[in-house]
């Protein structure tokens, strides 16, 4: 099924987003799914909570000076996912990407739980080959070989991308939780920084500032206390101040593809988590929208 007259059936769309997929460069899609959930499920809901939050927001962004109407992006609305198939699911997911690509636009996806990202990013890495580097915002390591019976569990995610591409591509920042099994495989596999963000991400930037930029953020890189809203939350995060410092960082990178997870509905209180993680994109697509125009 295309993307291109999917957000016909959409209640509320994302703040700002343009009527046609044909005239966007950026090109929104949700993801409701949370069959490996271990915790706390309902990140499936996450994608359509986001979107109305968003209607809040402005659109303008005070420290980048910029506005979303001066960027063309397309809420294509959520896939449809075959309930309890996540081979299917992960297909469809893959299809999505895939148009998306093919189309010569830049892909946004929003969960969901964190096993979504895999079938994207394999679909960029084909695209990129081993010049594609990932940058992975999570309070968890996420690379245990399978969990409760799932290799492709929200808990192995970004061990499934070493599967495919080089882990050394990988950077992994805010990292505190985790197995020791993990944490050996991170020294050896990827590039981890724990427990900060800001700091470590610009000290790298030189290194990575060349290449083609993928990014995936889990909201539990946050400290509870800015992101109550999701399925295993970790104490002892970082600031919603500072991963907007960290965002903002990335401004003038070659940033090619974004997914945003793991925002759990049911457990937002107010509806803060939902509500940072609409600004997050917001502050994305800007960024993204000034580094096309650029």
């Amino acid at each position: 099924m295309t993307l291109k007259n999917k957000s016909s059936t959409l209640s509320t769309k994302f703040m700002a987003s343009v009527d046609s997929y044909e005239q966007a460069l950026m090109i929104l899609v949700g993801v409701p799914m949370d069959f490996t959930c271990s915790f706390r499920p309902g990140a499936r809901f996450g994608p359509q909570k986001i979107r109305e939050v968003s209607m809040g927001l402005e659109e303008y962004s005070i420290h980048l000076d910029r506005a979303l109407d001066e960027f063309t992006f397309y809420d294509a609305g959520d896939l449809d996912l075959p309930i309890g198939d996540l081979d299917g699911s992960f297909q469809r997911i893959e299809n999505a990407a895939s148009e998306i690509i093919t189309d010569n636009k830049f892909p946004l996806f929003v969960g969901g739980e964190h096993s979504i990202s895999v079938p994207i990013i394999k679909k960029v890495y084909e695209k990129y080959g081993d010049d594609l580097i990932v940058l992975h915002f999570d309070a968890h390591a996420d690379l245990r070989q399978d969990y409760l019976g799932y290799k492709n569990s929200h808990a192995s995610a970004i061990r499934r991308l070493t599967d495919f591409m080089p882990g050394k591509n990988i950077y992994q920042f805010g990292i505190r939780s985790g197995t020791k099994e993990e944490f050996d495989f991170a020294n050896k596999h990827t590039n981890m920084f724990t427990l900060d963000v800001a700091k470590p991400l610009e000290e790298n930037i030189s290194k990575i500032k060349n290449r083609p930029i993928y990014i995936t953020l889990d909201i539990d890189v946050l400290d509870p206390a800015y992101a109550n809203g999701t399925g295993t939350p970790e104490p002892g995060g970082i600031t919603s101040l500072e991963l907007f410092k960290s965002i903002r960082l990335l401004k003038g990178l070659n940033i090619i593809g974004f997914d945003l997870v793991e925002v759990s509905p049911h457990y937002d209180l107010s509806d803060r988590t939902a509500l940072v993680a609409a600004k997050i994109i917001r502050e994305i697509i800007i960024i993204v929208g000034c580094n096309m125009c650029n």
